[in-house]
């Protein structure tokens, strides 16, 4: 696939990973699916700083869409913190016993949006 095409759908996946984070992340942790999507037993305190920090690292990527060379620091930190969060909570579900349902839902997620945004994000500045 050539550069033009990549940023094309960069920007595409941008603002659809920036509304998930913005609208997606709340009813998946509360109505769709609990289990796969938060913390057992549940931690209310815990959900609204992620959905917080989410919700506003996807009012960002939306922005960025507009522009993604001019944001690449925002992308590679949106891709390397999900490589991060989902390696981090990898280890909790296989450790606990009680978090293996995020084995099948937010941490492949995580992987999901930087395999993603890394594929589709140009290695070059070329304007």
């Amino acid at each position: 696939m050539d550069a033009s095409k990549k940023l094309y759908w960069l920007k595409i996946l941008l603002v659809v990973i920036g509304l998930f984070f913005i609208f997606g992340i709340y009813p998946m942790m509360m109505w769709v699916w609990p289990n796969g999507w938060g913390w057992t037993p549940r931690q209310p305190e815990y959900e609204q700083m992620i959905m917080g920090i989410y919700a506003t690292l996807g009012v960002f990527l939306v922005l960025s869409a507009r522009d993604p060379l001019a944001n690449r620091s925002l992308i590679w930190f949106t891709i390397w913190s999900s490589i991060v969060h989902g390696a981090i909570m990898l280890v909790q579900a296989l450790v606990d016993n009680t978090e293996r349902a995020n084995l099948l839902g937010d941490i492949p997620a995580l992987f999901l949006v930087a395999a993603l945004l890394w594929y589709f994000m140009p290695r070059k500045s070329a304007r």
